[in-house]
């Protein structure tokens, strides 16, 4: 099978050419800028002294002093200096790179911005064509600008929480932060279309994405059936679909399978392969509307069908022929031969050792796209700063002035 993975580069990745500064920590922020740079742009991430990135500081798993498993997963492909925007002559040091850039990218606090002068009202008058792209927790133009957040407060809030977990059981979360890596995604795609605007018309913008908005914008179709119908989606048992049954999970002899069956065909299909016919015919069960009003009668006859095997055997014997999948734990799930086969585990070499991290899930031209671990905070300062016209006496300046 063709994993879509080759031991060559890629040739002329899409952003190559683009210059992104990234004024970043932790995931949200960083989670987008890597798709960017794992797409061909140079995104230097823009750390303050002295240890930059609070991430490299994230265990339990570190790979030596100032880094750590969990930065490595947010930052490969990228550049790294270190500048202290607060001080005179860093501000400088920064505001010849931003001359050099296409687009600033951060993810404070959103009364951050400003007072750093990251927005375009500043960066603007430095490059016309400039884009500024804020990550933020609630947004820069409310009441809660100035407010800390993270992804659990925007699960709580945003109604994610009262929608996962079991009816009977306490509000849940789910497993991953989920809400900042959508922001993240969100954020890097309204900071390429800001980029292909100013490329069209010499000149840039602001552009804002907080994670409160992105959480409540995933709501989706539950937000529009409540905003329209007054219809209130809410927890059923299994993580069952709101809508269509059999769409939940079921058990097996050895565990459990998520059965999708989305279209009547897969319905059908289904009760033969389980060899429940009748279910077809049976006035409870013979349509969709008909299934969602007998749901809690039709659970236990299929947990009675599917208990008869293992998880394995269902799903070798659906697959290709019904959307069914195993449950599986974090091990089954890296472990799948599947996994293996579409090549979506990368080693990357790192200082440490080599690191086994996943791999973007875009390709391009059927390849995947490869990761280059982030460098120490502030490898690529004297380089960088050499670039816009920095001589190494004054580099040794900035750095004695506690400036990079």
């Amino acid at each position: 099978m063709n994993d879509g993975h080759s031991p060559f580069a890629i040739r002329h990745l899409p952003l190559s050419g683009l210059r992104i500064l990234a004024v970043e920590q932790y995931g949200a922020g960083p989670y987008g800028s890597m798709h960017l740079a794992d797409l061909g742009a140079e995104v230097i991430k823009v750390e303050s002294p002295p240890g930059g990135d609070v991430s490299r500081a994230t265990g339990p798993h570190f790979l030596g002093d100032g880094d750590s498993q969990f930065f490595q997963t947010f930052n490969l492909n990228k550049r790294s200096i270190r500048i202290d925007l607060k001080h005179p002559r860093g501000r400088e040091a920064f505001e010849r790179l931003v001359a050099t850039a296409d687009a600033v990218m951060n993810n404070l606090r959103g009364d951050q911005p400003a007072k750093l002068r990251l927005d375009y009202a500043a960066l603007g008058a430095i490059k016309p064509a400039i884009v500024c792209a804020h990550l933020s927790a609630y947004g820069r133009d409310n009441e809660r600008a100035a407010w800390p957040g993270y992804d659990y407060l925007m699960q709580a809030e945003a109604g994610f929480m009262s929608l996962t977990g079991e009816p009977q059981g306490p509000p849940a979360r789910f497993g991953l932060s989920m809400v900042d890596f959508m922001t993240g995604a969100v954020t890097a795609m309204g900071l390429l279309a800001a980029i292909i605007g100013a490329l069209r018309t010499g000149r840039g913008r602001d552009v804002d994405v907080s994670l409160f908005d992105v959480a409540l914008h995933q709501l989706s179709y539950p937000a529009t059936w409540f905003l329209n119908a007054g219809h209130e989606t809410t927890r059923l048992p299994r993580s069952a679909h709101p809508g269509t049954v059999p769409c939940q999970l079921y058990r097996t002899a050895d565990g459990w399978v998520m059965v999708m069956c989305m279209l009547d065909k897969f319905w059908q299909d289904f009760v033969v392969g389980i060899e429940r016919p009748a279910l077809a015919r049976d006035p409870r069960f013979v349509d969709f509307a008909a299934r969602r009003a007998n749901r809690e009668a039709l659970t236990p006859l299929v947990d009675e069908a599917l208990m008869a095997q293992a998880t394995a055997h269902w799903t070798a014997t659906f697959a290709g022929r019904i959307p069914i999948a195993p449950v599986f734990d974090l091990r089954q799930a890296l472990h799948n031969p599947y996994v293996e086969r579409i090549g979506m585990v990368q080693d990357v070499a790192h200082p440490a050792g080599p690191q086994k991290l996943l791999r973007n899930p875009i390709k391009l031209d059927g390849r995947r796209l490869d990761g280059r671990a982030c460098p120490p905070v502030g490898h690529d300062g004297d380089a960088l700063l050499r670039e816009v016209g920095y001589s190494a006496p004054e580099i040794l300046e900035l750095r004695e002035a506690g400036a990079i």
